[in-house]
């Protein structure tokens, strides 16, 4: 089995298949056959927590009530991710705060710039991702706020 942890230059995981994620890094990009979710939760492991830790740390932070909860993959880094849907679904991906520089509305999807100048279609309304971005944005200043007490 492939192995893969999200790092500081992942940008995005999306999925292609059930099985099959297409990871976006900086400067490259590669197909890992695992799914997306499973990603996510061996590298909360293997930052040592696990997905279902961090998601219910994040709903503590963000509220109870949170739908679609971004969630710190690793604190000392701010390595905040948000996913694009309900994170449980086929066509969840997961895009990291640090490295969206921009967005804007296509149609009925989002085109989504990363800091790399790179750009990729998602299929996704654009309401629907700036309020992911929004709530991913406040989980990092409720995170950097606790940090400096």
């Amino acid at each position: 089995m492939e192995e893969y942890e999200i790092n500081e230059s992942t940008n995005a995981l999306i999925p292609l298949t059930e099985n099959k994620t297409k990871v976006i890094e900086d400067y490259r990009s590669c197909e890992i056959n695992k799914k997306t979710l499973k990603i996510v939760d061996e590298s909360c492991k293997y930052f040592g927590s696990s997905y279902q830790g961090r998601f219910e740390g994040a709903k503590k932070m963000l509220g109870p009530k949170i739908y679609k909860a971004p969630i710190i993959v690793e604190e000392s880094k701010e390595m905040i991710y948000f996913p694009t849907g309900s994170s449980r679904a086929a066509d969840c991906a997961w895009f990291s705060l640090k490295k969206v520089k921009n967005v804007e509305r296509k149609g009925y999807n989002t085109l989504v710039e990363f800091q790399s100048n790179q750009k990729i279609e998602v299929k996704i309304s654009f309401e629907s991702f700036q309020n992911q971005l929004l709530r991913a944005s406040y989980l990092s200043t409720i995170l950097r706020e606790r940090k400096q007490k």
